[in-house]
């Protein structure tokens, strides 16, 4: 009787203990704890829901629109409009300046006639003229356009370009790299020759090259950026899968009959998840600083087109005059994200550690 009871105590135990959670779980419960991930992860939602605004068309749609005076303040500062006062001189009377106009004051006007009759047909049609503003809440361009607005649109662009670029990189060198970790041999040489061309010339070598000869655009960069950024995601994923393709769980699925593609991307490849995560967050950030350098060159987006990039190539001229809230506004949009990115990205690589407790 007592057997069966403590039988039926260890059975209670059991059922009572705590199912065994995921690693993502695991995760996300460590990056809650962690207030500063948190903090960064909620301000790169906020940029990826304005990303996703801009492209909509909810937000930085008119930023093309000649809204205000060229150059406008912001609200928050007090400008005075740089000029020269230029002091008039009244002639004496009795020059000859002043026979001079009574002379042409006297002179019929041979155009008055014409000028009287296209007055007439012009007033048959309404004329709308619109007021252009004196102030912005971030000030306006050369152009008299919203910097807000230019900002927004340029946040969609610019995020977009890295985001599109990462991933794409991500697919290219997880695809090279498991190819060249789990098979090995000549596959290996020929993939690893083949990564030794692109790792040998600079970076921002590679990307001015590629840049030069293809045209501008969004999708250049994305390209661009697909074709220069692989190289880091290989030589991770290639140490990766050459480490896990001995483990035991894949010598398990061997025994089963499970073929080379799927003990390679439905086994291994959720055991390396992690580290593309982290790798996705790090080539953003550093896809949004090469598109601002590449924009700010002139090897960017097209003309048509507005970035963070193409937003900072119109600095130089305007500091030139003083007016500096187009430089502001782009700086301050642009570090909050990286930094939010690069603070993200620490704490992932912490959450998904599994030897952190």
């Amino acid at each position: 009787m007592s057997q069966d009871n403590n039988l039926t105590l260890d059975q209670e135990k059991v059922e009572t203990q705590v199912p065994a959670q995921s690693l993502s779980s695991l995760a996300w419960k460590r990056l809650k704890r962690d207030k500063v991930g948190m903090i960064s992860l909620l301000i790169v939602c906020f940029y990826l829901l304005l990303c996703a605004a801009g492209w909509m068309g909810l937000a930085g749609e008119n930023w093309r629109a000649d809204v205000a005076v060229p150059n406008a303040p912001p609200t928050f500062a007090t400008w005075e409009p740089r000029g020269t006062q230029v002091n008039t001189v009244t002639a004496p009377s009795g020059s000859a300046d002043q026979v001079d106009d009574d002379n042409s004051a006297a002179a019929p006007d041979p155009l008055a006639a014409l000028m009287a009759q296209a007055d007439k047909h012009e007033s048959q049609y309404e004329s709308k003229t619109t007021k252009l503003k004196e102030t912005l809440i971030l000030g306006a361009d050369g152009q008299g356009r919203d910097v807000l607005q230019k900002a927004i649109k340029g946040t969609s662009v610019s995020v977009s370009v890295a985001l599109l670029g990462a991933f794409c990189a991500i697919v290219i060198g997880t695809i090279l790299g498991a190819i060249a970790g789990y098979f090995g041999k000549w596959v290996d040489d020929v993939l690893m020759w083949f990564y030794s061309i692109f790792t040998s010339v600079p970076d921002m070598l590679l990307l001015l090259s590629f840049a030069a000869v293809l045209s501008r655009g969004i999708s250049t960069l994305v390209l661009i950026f697909a074709l220069t950024s692989w190289t880091y995601v290989f030589r991770l994923m290639r140490a990766e899968f050459m480490k896990h393709k001995e483990r035991d769980y894949i010598k398990a699925a061997d025994a089963i009959g499970a073929g080379q593609t799927r003990k390679m991307f439905r086994h291994i490849l959720p055991n390396v998840s992690h580290i593309l995560l982290v790798q996705f967050s790090i080539l953003t950030v550093g896809m949004i600083k090469s598109e601002v350098v590449l924009s700010f060159l002139g090897f960017g987006v097209g003309i048509k087109q507005t970035s963070w990039g193409a937003m900072l190539a119109e600095v130089p001229a305007e500091l030139i005059q003083g007016y500096w809230w187009q430089m502001l506004t782009v700086t301050v949009f642009m570090s909050v994200l990286v930094t939010a990115f690069s603070l993200l990205t620490d704490s992932l690589r912490d959450a998904l550690d599994p030897k952190v407790s």
